[in-house]
């Protein structure tokens, strides 16, 4: 089968830095420019920062990609992503290696890509529609389709500088998706929509993969990286990293970004909020394993042990402590607090104080994070929160290894003991 996407040795190198000079230059000094960039053209090795006005943006990537596939590209900012799309959608030229691409492209790279602002909304569909090789009948087959799916027929005849960026970016991504290119390339411009037309957007992907074409995105959605694409590409500095099941790529892509500080200490850029500033202070949140000592990996089936030690500048008589644990993606799986169960607040004493919960749950293997807030019960006034004081991992063996997580992909986030019985059961209760 024919490659949709076919590259090899594709590298992008930008000219950073004060290089370029504002006035006009001489015949000599043109030449002599142009001689000095050929020679360190010459000298330049892929992956050397010897000269401090130049990036490799891409270095030596290489992967195909095959008809219906949803590929999610990967990494954090300035890792290559948007570079690598542009390259695709030949906005920019590589340096070095090669990309094929074999059928027509959509690209939704920037809100308006290809919108004239003084055009309206009616004439920039045909225009875009046109950019991306359509004849004028086969737009005006899909014209309706496209309106319907935007929503935006009262301002179809408005020029579209005067849209929202909303509304921008439901047109352009309908005339992306609807005029069957064999490629969509779409980036980050999904953040513009709001959840409703993020979710319509995914369907719509959705359904272009099933007609058997192609999609490359990007986003910093991992959970719509995971609902989305089968297979994830991880980009780091320039170089392709990992290419695989999209799920061991976000995991991969995850705790890359897990902190790896003291155990117990907050990091300094973790996020805290207060309502009473001075008040009370979280200190420390330690995970604490069978043997008491602080650990970052908890068994399969061990208990959740948290410690918590606050400092606080006066008494708190109405307290509430709470505390959650989500996945690195933001998914939050349990939460616990003081008053749970309709017990009343707490009584927090001035100085420094430590509390321990453990937490009757049994979590998948997974990386996670947990958040702990101190709070007044009378007023929900915050005296401090702060989110994701220490990371965590969950192991795939119990510590005995007479238990173990037997599926390569985590099922869920936690294990649920349940009650089986069969119909033989219930008949023998049944009776007399």
């Amino acid at each position: 089968m024919t490659a949709s996407i076919s590259i090899q040795g594709l590298c992008k190198l930008y000219q950073i830095g004060g290089a370029d000079r504002g006035d006009y230059q001489t015949l000599r000094e043109t030449m002599m420019s142009g001689l000095s960039s050929l020679m360190r053209r010459g000298r330049r090795r892929i992956g050397s920062q010897s000269d401090c006005g130049e990036m490799w943006a891409l270095r030596d990537v290489s992967f195909d990609v095959k008809p219906g596939e949803v590929v999610g590209i990967i990494g954090r900012n300035g890792a290559g992503k948007s570079t690598l799309l542009k390259v695709l959608s030949r906005i920019t030229h590589p340096t070095r290696g090669r990309a094929r691409l074999n059928g027509r492209v959509g690209s939704l790279l920037e809100v308006g890509t290809g919108f004239h602002p003084e055009l309206t909304g009616r004439e920039n569909v045909y225009l875009n529609g046109a950019i991306l090789g359509m004849s004028r009948r086969e737009i005006g087959r899909k014209f309706d389709d496209i309106i319907a799916f935007a929503e935006i027929e009262r301002f179809l005849d408005t020029p579209v500088k005067r849209y929202s960026s909303g509304m921008y970016m439901r047109l352009a991504f309908a005339v992306a998706s609807h005029l069957e290119p064999e490629i969509l390339i779409v980036d980050e411009v999904l953040a513009v929509g709001d959840a409703q037309f993020q979710n319509k957007c995914l369907g719509r992907m959705n359904q272009v993969s099933r007609e058997g074409r192609t999609v490359l995105f990007v986003s910093h959605n991992m959970s719509a990286m995971k609902s989305l694409c089968t297979r994830g590409i991880l980009l780091d500095r320039g170089r392709l990293v990992y290419d695989g099941d999209i799920d061991d790529a976000v995991n991969r892509y995850l705790t890359d970004n897990t902190r790896s500080g003291t155990p117990g200490v907050i990091p300094d850029d973790a996020p805290r909020h207060t309502d009473s500033p001075g008040e009370a202070r979280i200190c420390t949140v330690r995970l604490i394993n069978a043997e008491g000592a602080d650990t970052s990996q908890l068994y399969f089936g061990e208990p959740v042990r948290i410690g918590i030690q606050y400092e606080a500048t006066r008494p708190i008589p109405d307290a509430f402590i709470e505390l959650s644990i989500s996945t690195l993606d933001g998914t939050h799986v349990t939460y616990s607090a003081t008053t749970d169960g309709g017990h009343e607040p707490i009584a927090l004493l001035s100085g420094t104080h430590e509390l321990w919960a453990t937490l009757d749950v049994v979590l998948l293997p997974r990386d996670y994070t947990i958040d702990v807030g101190i709070h007044h019960a009378s007023n929900g006034c915050t005296a401090d929160f702060v989110q994701r004081t220490l990371d965590f991992s969950v192991l795939r063996v119990a510590k005995s290894g007479e238990d173990h997580y037997r599926w390569p992909k985590t099922r869920g986030l936690v294990r649920a003991p349940a009650r089986w019985s069969t119909s033989a059961d219930v008949t023998m209760k049944a009776q007399p």
